[in-house]
C-alpha cells in the first residue's frame, strides 16, 4: 500500500514537473536607468531686451529660448517677404547653383513698379521685356527689398496677387504661426501683421532652405536693369549676422528678423531672433547685436549621451542580465533652465533562442526644446533561453 502511494506521488510529481517545463517561457521587459527629465544647469542670462517693442530669440535645433514677454501683433513691413520667398521656393524649388525658370517682366509689372515708386515704397527698377531668373527675382526682393518684385513673384507663382496671399496664409497656418496674417506679399499693407515669436519661428524655417540662406547673406546683387543694388541689412557681417530681413517704413516702427552664426566649443551654431517696433532700423540692428552678444556665453555644447553608455537593461527571471547601450555619441546644444527629457522605448524579448550582443532593441527618445532624437540602443551582452533545471523547478506564477 505504501509503495503504491509513493509511486502515485512520484507520478504526480513527474507530471507536475513536466507541465511546469512545458509552460511558456516568460517574455522579458526592459527597465530604464535614465532620468525621465532634468533641468539644464545654470540660470538663463538677463538678456538686454529693447525698451520698446518686442523681441524673441532662439537657437538652431532648440527653437525659441526666450522672449521679451510682450508678444503683440504689429505690421511686419518688409519682413513679410521672407514668407513670400518661402512660398515661392515651396512651389518652385531651387537647389544651390540653380537659377530656375525665366520670368519676363510684363506691362502689369512695370505699372506696379511705377505705382509703388510714386508711393515712395522700396522698389527695384524693371522694364517691359526684361528677363529675370527666379533666383535673380528672389535676390531683387530680399537684398534691396523691392516691393514691386514681391508682387511680380506673386503673380508669376500663383497667377494673381490674391491667390498668392491665400497661399501665404495657408503656409502660415501649416507652420503654426497663429498670430500671423498676410494681406500682401511685400509687407507694405499694415494689415500684414505678426509677432516676434511667430517671425522667429518663420526665420528658423526659411534659413533651412540653403538657397534663401545664401541670398540673404549676400551684400549686393547685380541686376539686368536696376544694376548694382545693395543689401538693406546694414548689420550683415557684424557679430556673425548672416541675414535675414529688415522691415521698416510703417508707423509702428522698424523690425529686424536676424540670424547669426557663432562657435561654441568648436561647434557652429545659429542664433536666431526678431526685434519689432523699434524707433529706427539702426535701433533694431543695435538691439539684435546686443542680444547675440549676451546669448553666446550662455550657450554650451555637452555630450549628454556617449556611445556604449548604459541606458537600461534586461534582467531575466533565470538570472541573466544585459545592459542596453547607446550606439552613438549625442552632443547637445544647451540653454540654461531648459528641460531635457529622455524615454527608453525598448522591445519586450521573447527568449526562445539566444540574443547576441549588439542586437537592436529599441530607441532612447531624447527631447530638448524643439530638438528631438531617437537614439538606437542595442544589447551589450549575450542572453540565453532558460535551462532545463530552471524550467522544471520554477515556481508557478500566482
Amino acid at each position: 500500500m505504501r509503495g503504491r502511494i509513493l509511486l502515485g506521488l512520484a507520478v504526480l510529481l513527474a507530471a507536475a514537473l513536466g507541465l511546469n517545463y512545458l509552460r511558456p517561457v516568460p517574455a522579458v521587459a526592459a527597465t530604464s536607468s535614465v532620468v525621465s527629465q532634468k533641468t539644464i544647469a545654470g540660470s538663463p542670462p538677463a538678456l538686454p531686451w529693447p525698451s520698446t517693442g518686442s523681441a524673441a530669440v532662439g537657437v538652431s535645433g532648440l527653437g525659441k529660448v526666450a522672449d521679451s514677454g510682450n508678444e503683440t501683433q504689429i505690421p511686419t513691413a518688409s519682413v513679410a517677404k521672407v514668407m513670400t520667398a518661402l512660398v515661392v521656393m515651396h512651389d518652385k524649388p531651387l537647389g544651390l547653383g540653380q537659377t530656375g525658370p525665366s520670368i519676363t517682366v510684363t506691362d502689369e509689372d512695370v505699372q506696379a513698379y511705377q505705382t509703388d515708386l510714386q508711393q515712395k515704397q522700396s522698389v527695384v527698377a524693371v522694364q517691359a521685356g526684361e528677363v529675370l531668373t527666379q533666383y535673380q527675382a528672389l535676390q531683387a526682393m530680399l537684398i534691396p527689398s523691392g516691393n514691386n518684385i514681391a508682387e511680380l513673384l506673386a503673380r508669376w507663382d500663383a497667377g494673381s496677387v490674391q491667390a498668392f496671399i491665400d497661399r501665404m496664409n495657408e503656409r502660415a497656418r501649416s507652420l503654426g504661426l497663429t498670430k500671423s496674417k498676410f494681406a500682401d506679399p511685400a509687407g507694405a499693407d499694415s494689415g500684414t501683421v505678426s509677432t516676434a515669436g511667430d517671425l522667429l519661428a518663420l526665420g528658423m524655417v526659411v534659413m533651412a532652405d540653403p538657397v534663401i540662406a545664401q541670398i540673404v547673406s549676400l551684400p549686393q546683387v547685380q541686376l539686368p536693369v536696376a544694376g548694382m543694388k545693395y543689401n538693406v541689412n546694414a548689420a550683415l557681417g557684424h557679430d556673425g549676422i548672416v541675414g535675414i530681413k529688415t522691415g521698416s517704413g510703417l508707423a509702428e516702427g522698424a523690425n529686424f528678423l536676424f540670424a547669426a552664426t557663432v562657435t561654441v566649443s568648436g561647434h557652429q551654431l545659429t542664433i536666431f531672433g526678431c526685434v519689432m517696433g523699434q524707433p529706427t532700423l539702426d535701433a533694431a540692428f543695435s538691439a539684435a547685436r546686443g542680444l547675440i552678444r549676451a546669448m553666446q556665453p550662455a550657450l554650451t555644447v555637452k555630450q549628454e549621451l556617449a556611445r556604449n553608455q548604459a541606458v537600461g537593461g534586461y534582467d531575466t527571471p533565470w538570472g541573466l542580465h544585459s545592459d542596453l547601450i547607446s550606439t552613438v555619441d549625442v552632443p547637445m546644444v544647451e540653454w540654461p533652465g531648459m528641460i531635457l527629457r529622455e524615454r527608453l522605448d525598448a522591445r519586450v524579448l521573447n527568449l526562445d533562442k539566444p540574443v547576441n550582443p549588439g542586437t537592436p532593441a529599441g530607441t532612447l527618445h531624447v527631447v530638448l526644446g524643439d530638438y528631438e532624437l531617437d537614439v538606437p540602443v542595442v544589447t551589450a551582452s549575450q542572453l540565453y533561453p532558460p535551462g532545463r533545471f530552471w524550467r522544471l523547478t520554477r515556481l508557478p506564477k500566482l
